[in-house]
């Protein structure tokens, strides 16, 4: 009985998980701009026990700047978009890696914060694009 009530509903498609609007880039350069100002205060203290501090506020703030893009990635943009926009693939991939390890999340560099920033603002160019059509 259930198996014929399924098969019997309709097929729904919508362009994201939940009605537009849920989505945004913002979420993500929030918390990179946190990183971004972590990595400034650090380079300012000698103090060892903010330093530290320091390091796993940024840690947890780059987890979720890579979380906020993946979500993004996976949930919000669709194979229009990137077929419209092909960099946007290149823009993820290299926004959430200067969000990991290798990145703001390892190490203190302004400049990886900075160059973080500027991903998520190509990004967020595309994603207002998007909310056009």
């Amino acid at each position: 009985m259930l198996s014929s009530t399924i098969s019997e509903l309709p097929t729904v498609h919508a362009h994201c998980d939940l009605p537009c609007g849920v989505y945004d880039p913002a979420q993500a350069r929030i918390e990179a701009e946190s990183v971004k100002k972590i990595c400034e205060k650090v380079a300012d203290s000698d103090d060892p026990d903010f330093r530290t501090r320091a390091a796993i506020i940024k840690e947890q703030r780059s987890e979720l700047v890579k979380h906020h893009l993946w979500v993004l990635w996976t949930d919000y943009f669709k194979p229009p978009h990137f077929e419209a926009y092909p960099e946007l693939h290149t823009l993820f991939n290299e926004a959430t890696k200067l969000a990991g390890a290798s990145g703001t999340k390892g190490g203190f560099d302004v400049a990886t914060a900075d160059e973080l920033l500027a991903k998520i603002d190509k990004i967020a160019e595309i994603f207002a694009e998007t909310k056009k059509s």
